[in-house]
């Protein structure tokens, strides 16, 4: 045996027992870090589920708050009238709830419930319309009831298919203020539930991954070095805590010893010095690298790993745990980030606007300088996605936001300024918020550059859009005196620019509050006014070619003791926008009802009753039945009732609103299309109008009734006359309107001509005046010779 082979078959056993040793050592050292680095990561994803959960949970209680912020549930609750209330109020409360999410499948549930645990009001997010509040949630409303709570927050999913988180608040039901134990008895319970899709669906992630349960416990579990688990704490009495089977960990572990077997019998072979130079090189030194290295992150005396260029076991690992750190670093990133930030822009969005105004508020006092806002609305942006698509929208708002950061920065290093705050609040809305010394001009700058950027229109690609802005401005302290009325204030402006042509920009003035006011003070008092002892009716006449009186149409008349005279003009679209047209249609309704048998004494039998009904009304159902109850309760027939709608319902009207009118037509009572030319429709759409009757606005009369335009007002009333549609004509004021009217082939016939309107009384009397003089009955035909052209003249 030679010297090398007993060298060999000497040293053999002492290498392969020391290369044992050594692999079990770098076993025990790798497996240890594994369990740390999987411990570790677990901890990192259970603290993402936490943070996902008080996200949810802090989403449900703004929700709440945003709702009792706002006057919908006030009114709600406050309203008396139970028909009005859930037919009315109740869809602009849920149109609230709505409004308060992005993600509009996202299940958000609204519930009112009294001191007696009557359930006054429930609405869900869901495709259920029958859908009701889930045992467990009415358990927790009892307990909260019974206990001494005055608000609280709980996580429902015990016996649950859909886990809930709900947050609940006890009201006082007279100032809508948080309540006190005191009235607790009295108070009403409100709460806001929402699901909280994203961690339900981060603990299933868990589940999949780790092959094990995610359980929820009251206490956290105790530590044990030996098992991989973690636990984070989500309420003080809600723990989430994932606890991974030993087969998983074991997995990785078999690879681990594999490996090292492996490698310890090639490295038998070599020589002793070999063996030692490797394992100095390759296991020992990456290793005690690595473990500096990541013990540095851990402790946060660095803020990365970077990764090792060698091959091999200790290369990839290093080159994983810097990815995995990297990935969880760029989460935590997004996650701060995606509840300040618009998605679609890159701009901070309204709630990091809200923080930033408040700022700069603070600072502006403390400092005695302005803030100006900037409110912007983007003209007819509607139009361009509705025609061009929702991609080309997108960027058309991706681009202005782009120019809009370039101008505004150009414009901060002219005037040597702070870059002003840009904000994307909603769809088409954007912010701009600027700090400035008092009486300087960076605000006019400001507009004047950002209406520049749609002079001959917003060109992207190549390609213009017929986009301008509306811009209003409003400044800190001058017009406001905080963030909320600054907004309010600017909002106001904004609506003046588009009223007075848009791509414009229009300063908040003493005139649009005052305005505002006026338009608060109507609302505050519809809100609470009689009816009965503030409203009235007049009733105008309708004659044909005769001069016979056909039918009368009622005409609303309010005085206010508060306000005096407000015409209609002014209230009704007041009343539509908030909700409380109901109130005002359903009382015309029942009073022009109870009329109908004097006018019926007055001008005969079949005598038509035309009585003008909010377009808005139709969205309800329940205006079909309410016209029939009260047409029975009257005994009338639904044939002598004609309900006028203005012409821009026509050309709003989607499916909905069509089904509707069919529904009152099939009812028996007669449409009519009131003020029809003031508006925008089409000849398609005057052949598509589901109506017996279209009514001439005064403004066309005015216009059409000429010698000129004879032939053309002929021609649409003969189609009108094909549609099988009576042709009424408003604004009847001279006896030469008349004859014009008549002659182009119009076959009724209203205005101060024939009769201002009058009082049922007045009416009576008007009557008996005509009885009194039969000519004031009749009407000399014109001949149609009498309006022909002139012939031409010859050679």
């Amino acid at each position: 045996m030679t010297l090398a082979q007993r060298a060999t078959f000497l040293i053999l056993p002492i290498v392969i027992a020391g290369y044992m040793t050594a692999a079990l050592l770098v076993y025990w050292a790798q497996s240890g870090a594994m369990l740390s680095l999987e411990r570790a990561r677990l901890s990192q994803q259970l603290a993402h589920a936490e943070s996902l959960f008080r996200g949810d949970v802090a989403q449900a209680r703004g929700f709440l708050f945003s709702l009792l912020e706002g006057d919908s549930v006030r009114r709600f609750m406050q309203e008396g009238d139970e028909t009005y209330r859930y037919n009315a109020l109740s869809l602009r409360l849920q149109e609230s709830i709505r409004s308060l999410s992005d993600d509009q499948a996202k299940f958000i549930s609204f519930s009112i419930i009294g001191p007696d645990l009557a359930t006054r009001y429930y609405f869900e997010s869901s495709a259920d319309p029958f859908a009701e509040m889930s045992g467990q949630q009415q358990g927790l409303a009892r307990r909260l009831i019974a206990g001494t709570q005055l608000h609280d927050w709980t996580y429902l999913h015990e016996g649950m298919q859909r886990p809930i988180i709900v947050q609940s608040e006890f009201i006082d039901p007279v100032t809508f203020n948080r309540a006190l134990s005191a009235n607790k008895a009295r108070a009403i319970l409100v709460q806001v539930a929402i699901q909280p899709d994203q961690f339900i669906g981060m603990k299933s992630a868990l589940q999949a991954e780790y092959e094990g349960d995610v359980t929820l416990t009251p206490v956290p579990p105790a530590p044990n070095d030996t098992r991989l688990a973690a636990s984070v704490r989500l309420a003080p009495a809600l723990y989430l805590t994932m606890a991974v089977p030993q087969a998983h960990v074991s997995s990785g572990l078999l690879h681990l010893k594999i490996v090292l077997s492996i490698g310890t019998l090639a490295i038998s072979i070599l020589t002793i010095v070999t063996m030692v130079t490797l394992i100095r090189r390759f296991i020992c030194n990456p290793i005690a690298v690595l473990d500096r290295k990541v013990t540095a992150v851990m402790s946060g005396a660095a803020t990365r790993i970077v990764p090792e260029t060698t091959e091999g076991e200790i290369g990839r690992l290093s080159v994983n745990i810097e990815t995995m750190h990297d990935q969880s670093m760029r989460a935590l990133d997004l996650v701060r980030s995606a509840s300040w930030t618009d998605p679609l822009t890159g701009l901070p969005n309204r709630a990091r606007f809200q923080a930033l105004s408040g700022e700069a508020l603070e600072a502006a006092e403390r400092e005695g300088q302005h803030v100006a806002l900037l409110f912007l609305d983007i003209d007819n942006f509607k139009f361009v996605n509705d025609k061009h698509g929702h991609v080309v929208g997108d960027e058309v708002l991706r681009t202005l936001a782009d120019r809009l950061r370039d101008r505004l920065g150009a414009i901060a290093e002219a005037h040597a300024m702070p870059i002003p705050a840009l904000a994307r609040l909603s769809g088409d809305e954007f912010a701009v918020l600027l700090t400035v010394p008092p009486g300087d001009r960076a605000v006019d700058a400001v507009s004047t550059a950002i209406l520049s950027l749609f002079a001959g229109g917003f060109e992207i690609a190549g390609k213009a859009y017929p986009i301008t802005a509306s811009i209003g401005i409003a400044l800190f302290p001058d017009d406001a005196s905080d963030g909320v009325e600054l907004v309010i204030n600017a909002d106001a402006a904004m609506y003046q620019a588009k009223t007075e042509g848009k791509n414009r920009a229009s300063r908040f003035s003493r005139t649009l509050k005052d305005r505002r006011d006026r338009s608060r003070q109507i609302q505050d008092e519809l809100m609470t006014m009689d009816p009965d002892e503030e409203f009235s009716l007049v009733y105008m006449p309708i004659v044909d070619r005769r001069g016979r009186v056909t039918g009368c149409e009622a005409l609303l008349r309010w005085t206010s003791p508060a306000l005096g005279q407000v015409g209609p003009d002014e209230f009704v679209p007041i009343a539509e926008s908030s909700g409380l047209f109901s109130k005002i249609d359903w009382w015309v309704v029942r009073r022009a009802m109870s009329d109908y048998r004097r006018l019926e004494a007055m001008f005969g039998a079949n005598t038509i009753l035309a009585i003008n009904v909010s377009s808005a009304e139709l969205h309800s159902r329940a205006i079909g039945a309410h016209l029939s109850d009260q047409a029975a309760a009257h005994g009338l027939q639904p044939g002598v009732i004609e309900i006028e709608l203005t012409e821009t319902y026509a050309v709003e009207a989607g499916l909905v609103l069509r089904e509707a009118v069919e529904a009152l037509r099939a009812r028996g009572f007669r449409l009519s299309i009131d003020d029809f030319g003031a508006g925008y429709t089409s000849v398609q759409q005057l052949i598509e109008y589901p109506a017996d009757t279209l009514k001439l606005d005064r403004a066309m009369v005015e216009t059409m009734a000429t010698t000129d335009m004879l032939a053309a007002l002929r021609a649409m009333i003969a189609l009108c006359h094909a549609r099988g549609m009576s042709v009424v004509a408003e604004g009847v004021e001279t006896k030469e309107k008349m004859d014009l009217l008549i002659a182009a082939g119009c076959d009724l016939f209203q205005g101060y001509y024939i009769s201002k309107p009058l009082s049922l009384d007045d009416l009576g009397l008007w009557a008996l005046q005509r009885l009194a003089s039969p000519a004031a009955t009749k009407l000399k035909m014109p001949t149609l010779r009498s309006f022909a052209p002139p012939p031409a003249a010859k050679g």
